[in-house]
């Protein structure tokens, strides 16, 4: 028996199975990207209320340093400033570079870079490094359920800071 037109056969639904995507990937990766700008624009701003919306309320963060914090309360205390905002507040930036949306389950990888700046957003940084999220889509809305920071490079004051052994 001739297995070659069967296998061509195979073969051919094979890459179209497995390349393809629901139509609402790219649209997803996009929202997701869209999350990301709103969220760090919120970051310079210093407005909490918007970049605490797109954590899920149970969020896990590894912090830069090593860090733990649960929940997004307790993420939220950490972004508060002790008193007014200053001249040397702390503002966190993050820049998407990747976002894989998965096909068959609600669910998003996002890694980027991540720098912290003294004061202004367009300061020069002082820590930076990179970052990774795992993204839940509820109720139709992307929100950050872990994100997981790295520092990489440092200058200045953000040199003296100490890691978590």
């Amino acid at each position: 028996m001739n297995y070659r037109p069967f296998a061509a056969a195979l073969l051919s639904v094979t890459a179209l199975t497995s390349n393809a995507q629901p139509a609402s990937t790219s649209a997803d990766e996009a929202a997701i990207r869209e999350a990301r700008r709103v969220q760090t624009q919120a970051l310079a701003k210093n407005d909490l209320d918007t970049v605490v919306k797109y954590w899920d309320p149970a969020i896990t963060i590894r912090r830069a340093l090593g860090h733990p914090v649960e929940g997004a309360a307790a993420a939220r205390k950490l972004l508060e400033p002790a008193g007014p905002v200053t001249a040397s507040t702390i503002v966190y930036q993050r820049e998407s570079a990747v976002v894989n949306v998965s096909s068959n389950w609600p669910l998003a990888y996002e890694e980027g870079r991540w720098s912290g700046h003294v004061g202004r957003a367009d300061s020069k940084p002082i820590l930076s490094g990179k970052y990774a999220a795992q993204w839940v889509k509820r109720d139709g809305q992307w929100i950050i359920r872990s994100e997981v920071f790295v520092a990489l490079d440092c200058a200045d004051a953000g040199c003296k800071a100490a890691a978590l052994p």
